[in-house]
């Protein structure tokens, strides 16, 4: 590249999850003699911020990558992210990609970029960054990476591989972040991580403690957080459940409702105590979701009629549900007693009209409670205007007024099937 001639153009392709999402922000901001565009096919250089967490996330990416090779401005294209530890080498090896850094590596991206041949730099699983991001392109809520890497081994999961160990930024500098972040006008805040609930856990804190001492700061009106393992919650988080700055929604990872399914899945939580805390949640006015594995081996019609009887008596309104996707390294990946993609892809259907009925019955509820709907605009989209309200459902207003990243209190609206309708006057 010639850098005496112009500053080249970079553009980010971001797969998977929020800490991506972050992670993305972050590469973002260690550009200096670059220009971001949000238009591919101007770019010098497409960034692919990969997702490994199933197959199909490596066949999307693939895919993308195939798709970079018709670009009349051939860019130069660059692979980064989970990915970079199950399918970079390969990639790499196929000439599929240009080059290869991992995510340790960063916050060195706007020197990695500089870099005329072709490279594989894939670092370590042992670092956290540096970086306060100050800005989020388009968005309304920040995101705040508060963990990274998970010390679960849960059977099917390849995540501990390609993130590391569970390790945590200390308390000040996320801190810090967030009050950048507030100072430029957010208010609304995600934290991520990997497993976001082992926050501290290595630094005689708590993800309790964090949110008290976050929602003191001046601007902080609504704290989110990602997935979080149900053990998790503790007395110490209970006690927090009810203050204004909590989101009345919450996102705990069950992966399924079966007792003997969770013990093939080694994983640590129990379908009675998760019952008990899904309740407790529930009667304390919190719209509650879950992920869900469909379709692991060992998944037999039994254990699929166990787990959806429990089901039925969990008071959920959010799914992130997949059917099981194979990962070599995994131990799942060598167990037997398969199931059939069909049935899989039935019982994923049968799982989210489940919960789909159970959102719709619970913003009915809220609806004839005359509960408002406290709503962060996000974005206009074919001319309406659509955010989040604190039981994260979404809400289409319609509106003269331009109202991205203006919050409503929301008395009189719709409940349709899918969605809450609105109008601002």
């Amino acid at each position: 590249m010639n850098f005496s001639e112009h500053r080249p153009k970079v553009y980010f392709k971001t797969f998977g999850c929020r800490t991506n999402i972050f992670d993305t922000q972050v590469m973002i901001s260690n550009l200096k003699d670059f220009d971001v565009t949000n238009n591919e096919k101007e770019a010098n250089v497409v960034i692919i911020n990969s997702c490994t967490v199933t197959n199909s996330a490596d066949t999307t990416a693939r895919s993308y990558i195939n798709s970079l090779k018709k670009l009349e401005n051939s860019p130069k294209v660059i692979f980064t992210g989970c990915g970079t530890r199950t399918k970079g080498e390969k990639l790499f090896a196929d000439n599929k990609i240009d080059g290869l850094f991992g995510s340790s590596l960063k916050e060195n991206i706007n020197e990695i970029l500089k870099l005329d041949d072709k490279f594989y730099k894939l670092g370590d699983l042992k670092s956290l960054d540096t970086t306060v991001v100050e800005e989020f392109v388009g968005k309304s809520r920040a995101f705040i990476k508060i963990q990274e890497g998970c010390d679960f081994r849960c059977s099917y999961c390849i995540i501990p591989h390609v993130r590391g160990d569970a390790r945590s930024y200390e308390e000040s500098v996320i801190l810090n972040q967030v009050q950048t972040l507030a100072n430029n006008g957010f208010s609304e805040f995600i934290l991520t991580g990997t497993n976001v609930g082992s926050y501290g856990k290595k630094m005689h804190t708590s993800l309790a403690k964090l949110l008290k001492k976050m929602s003191l700061i001046k601007g902080v009106k609504r704290i989110r957080m990602g997935s979080i393992e149900p053990i998790q919650i503790d007395d110490e988080f209970k006690e927090l459940i009810n203050e204004p700055f909590m989101a009345k929604h919450l996102h705990i990872a069950l992966q399924h409702t079966s007792k003997e399914m969770l013990k093939i899945m080694n994983r640590r939580n129990k379908v009675l105590s998760d019952l008990e805390l899904f309740e407790f949640l529930s009667q304390n006015g919190y719209a509650l979701g879950t992920d869900f594995i469909v379709g692991h081996p060992g998944e037999t019609k039994e254990i699929w009629q166990e787990a959806m009887k429990n089901l039925h008596n969990f008071p959920l309104t959010h799914i992130h549900a997949f059917t099981y996707s194979k990962r070599d390294g995994t131990p799942s990946a060598s167990m037997k007693d398969i199931v059939k993609g069909d049935i899989a892809k039935d019982r994923y259907i049968e799982l989210v009209e489940i919960i789909k009925q159970k959102n719709y019955e619970f913003r009915q509820n809220i609806k004839n409670n005359k509960v408002k709907l406290e709503v962060l605009v996000e974005q206009e989209k074919n001319g309406k205007y659509l955010g989040f309200d604190q039981f994260f459902n979404q809400v289409e207003i319609s509106s003269n007024e331009d109202l991205v990243s203006d919050w409503l209190n929301l008395e009189d609206y719709k409940v349709e099937f899918n969605k809450n309708e609105a109008r601002f006057k």
